[in-house]
């Protein structure tokens, strides 16, 4: 694949490789403060704001029809409120990195998943890179089963692992049904705005009790970081980049994604990243990389679609 000598093109991808790798190290700040489903639901509110606003000058708002808002609401359910959501609760418990390392196997869950409804072949390249992802897991909670006890940090990892599934879910939905090229844009607005209302929602029922006063400027700012960058600029960035290069291409710059999580969990957050965990993470890409793998996959596309 040609480094692209397109700027636009350029743009887009250091912005959706760059600033989804942040997102763990802001949900992490968000929630340092703020109740976790307030983080979530505010973040999804100011996006579908934004996007409201988007739509309306471009002329492009519409109402998009009962049936298609079905369809809309199952995405928001799987991707936003489950994956979106749960990652944001179990970052509560879980330090950002390893939050970021368990969500880099999600490539693994859509491939089976794939599989299973029969839209991807099974090859034993494809076993060994599922292997390797999940023994990067196995890994990764080799020296820290005590930790299980924890039941915080229990909860954290089924937390992660049911974020997880409901991302491949939604991924696998999305292939199955085609919708890769309906507006994206349009779509994204009534999904942001569904799990915005039922996050904010969960959030009243679930919290104790809630004092905004002790929410901290800093999370408050990460919260709409996460908002203006993390949902918006970075979906446009990432569907952007996807009308220019291949979908496997735009893959590969994800597991960009998981390394900048993880250096900035430590470098800014202090949090541990030991030998092991480097380990884990090596075999958990290069697993997610064998699995997805696919010849001619580096040649550049013969036409784009502007």
């Amino acid at each position: 694949m040609k480094f692209p000598k397109d700027p636009k093109l350029i743009i887009a991808i250091l912005t959706f490789a760059i600033v989804w790798g942040t997102t763990f190290l802001g949900i992490r700040i968000a929630v340092e403060t703020i109740p976790p489903w307030f983080v979530a639901g505010i973040r999804q509110v100011i996006a579908a704001g934004l996007l409201f606003i988007i739509l309306l000058f471009s002329k492009q708002l519409r109402w998009i029809g009962w049936k298609n808002l079905r369809i809309q609401i199952i995405f928001s359910v799987l991707m936003l409120i489950v994956a979106n959501g749960m990652t944001t609760v179990a970052e509560e418990h879980l330090s950002s990195s390893l939050a970021s390392l368990i969500s880099a196997t999600s490539p693994l869950l859509v491939f089976l998943g794939s599989i299973f409804f029969g839209l991807q072949k099974f090859t034993y390249r494809s076993l060994l890179g599922i292997l390797m992802g999940f023994s990067g897991i196995l890994l990764i909670f080799k020296d820290g089963i005590q930790d299980l006890l924890n039941p915080d940090y229990r909860m954290g990892v089924i937390f992660i692992f049911i974020a997880i599934c409901g991302w491949a879910l939604g991924s696998i939905l999305t292939k199955k049904m085609k919708l890769q090229h309906q507006n994206i844009s349009l779509n994204l607005f009534y999904q942001f705005a569904f799990a915005g209302v039922a996050q904010i929602a969960l959030a009243f029922i679930l919290s104790d009790k809630i004092e905004v006063t002790s929410w901290s400027f800093k999370s408050i700012a990460a919260t709409v970081y996460l908002a203006v960058f993390g949902s918006v600029a970075a979906y446009f960035a990432f569907h952007f980049a996807l009308k220019k290069i291949s979908p496997t291409q735009v893959s590969l710059l994800s597991y960009v994604n998981t390394v900048i999580a993880i250096f900035l969990g430590w470098l800014i957050l202090d949090e541990e990243i030991s030998a092991a965990f480097i380990t884990a993470t090596a075999l958990i890409i290069c697993g997610v990389f064998i699995t997805n793998y696919q010849k001619g996959m580096f040649r550049r596309r013969k036409q784009s679609i502007d």
